[in-house]
């Protein structure tokens, strides 16, 4: 058991983690949404545009508030495995032959 006195690691504080990834989503999702109806209302006349333009804006938010979130609890982004016909070395074929 921890004594009274000890702190937990900041990699297993998930307090901080959780409240820090509230605070970032609810932000982004709010001035994102502000920006879209702001823009909506110079750009756009109908009532349809105007609302697309506005949940466009959250969800952009809620997107990178996904991807920063991503960030504090794993580390990195998600390494999705690459499709059977794309090699893993990014270099150039001309490259490797010596050819230019």
């Amino acid at each position: 058991m921890a004594g009274e006195g000890e702190k937990e690691k900041p990699q297993f504080d998930l307090d901080a983690k959780w409240d820090t990834c509230l605070d970032i989503t609810l932000r982004r999702f709010v001035y994102s949404s502000l920006a879209g109806a702001c823009s909506a209302l110079f750009l756009f006349r109908s009532p349809a545009t105007r609302w697309a333009a506005v949940a466009f804006g959250a969800g952009v938010g809620l997107g990178s508030a996904y991807t920063d979130c991503s960030h504090i609890f794993d580390g990195s982004l998600p390494k999705w495995p690459l499709p059977p016909n794309v090699s893993s070395s990014f270099s150039s074929s001309s490259a490797e032959d010596g050819t230019q």
